[in-house]
């Protein structure tokens, strides 16, 4: 083959890859980099979504969003967030592991099982939550039906101190199964000879599970943990079918007081504000993660 041939042929194999990759890089200029760029914008405007005209008016959104009432929102939506965050990582982390340890079990039984707990994954939020909202009702929901029956108080959930645990009483029937899943997974994929060895050693079962198991789940419990974060940091459609931010801003995260801004209040502007702020703070605390769990995980390879 000549110089001049195997130019040609680079630039047809170099054309064949862009062609390839042109209709992601197309999707994601459309819908994932433009908007942003957009949200960027407006965030310097005074765009309220209901005039057609807007004009920029520099940090005063920033401002807003930094004192005052604006400040105190953003502290109080970001705290009733961070503390479902952190019940969610719980839930998936240390009630997946849990099941999984227990249901890591070859039997029909124990298929069948797994599949019940796996399940609430593939049902709809909004249906899970009327359900939920039916079982939790304060009057007639059948959670304290039964308790009266056993002679317990009823629990009131829709009071500022339990209409987060609602919430999260929903969250833990459709992710915990989840996590079970991917533990399983993961469990499947450790060779028998570290489990052979520990026994000849003389460890007994929870020796072999802290010392063999939980090392090498290290990288499924990280996956875990940043997937986790990053989802329900961004939580949304389960409160506003249970909940609608209320009562009194009990369950207001910071999305659901994106929308509200939005929507509700028609300011895009100050919604535009707070969601590229929510995106630094999403993304440091990811990167922060990242950097410090790096080196205690444990790759068996």
């Amino acid at each position: 083959m000549t110089t001049e041939k195997k130019i040609n042929y680079r630039r047809r194999e170099k054309l064949k890859d862009f062609l390839c990759v042109l209709p992601a890089v197309i999707f994601f200029a459309l819908f994932v980099y433009y908007p942003i760029l957009k949200l960027f914008q407006i965030s310097f405007t005074n765009w309220n979504l209901i005039s057609d005209t807007y004009k920029y008016v520099g940090l005063k959104n920033f401002k807003w969003l930094f004192q005052g009432s604006g400040f105190a929102s953003l502290i109080n939506s970001l705290t009733i967030t961070f503390r479902y965050t952190f019940w969610e990582i719980v839930i998936t982390i240390a009630g997946g592991l849990l099941l999984a340890a227990l249901f890591n079990r070859e039997s029909k039984v124990f298929s069948a099982l797994r599949s019940i707990v796996f399940m609430p994954r593939y049902i709809a939020i909004s249906a899970s939550a009327i359900v939920f909202m039916w079982i939790l009702n304060d009057q007639y929901g059948i959670l304290n039906y039964v308790l009266g029956v056993i002679g317990l108080k009823p629990i009131m959930f829709n009071t500022e101190e339990n209409a987060l645990t609602a919430v999260l009483i929903l969250t833990c029937w459709r992710v915990i199964g989840y996590g079970m899943m991917i533990y399983l997974s993961a469990m499947k994929g450790i060779s028998p000879e570290y489990y052979e060895a520990a026994k000849l050693d003389g460890a007994n079962s929870f020796q072999r599970f802290r010392f063999i198991t939980l090392p090498l789940l290290s990288p499924t419990t990280l996956f875990l943990f940043v997937t986790t974060f990053i989802a329900s940091m961004k939580v949304f459609q389960s409160i506003d079918v249970m909940t609608s931010g209320g009562p009194y801003g009990a369950t207001e995260v910071i999305v659901y007081w994106i929308y509200e801004l939005a929507f509700v209040d028609f300011r895009v502007d100050r919604a535009a504000a707070v969601t590229l702020v929510f995106f630094v703070i999403l993304m440091g605390f990811t990167a922060a993660t990242m950097k410090f769990t790096e080196r205690n995980i444990y790759y068996e390879s």
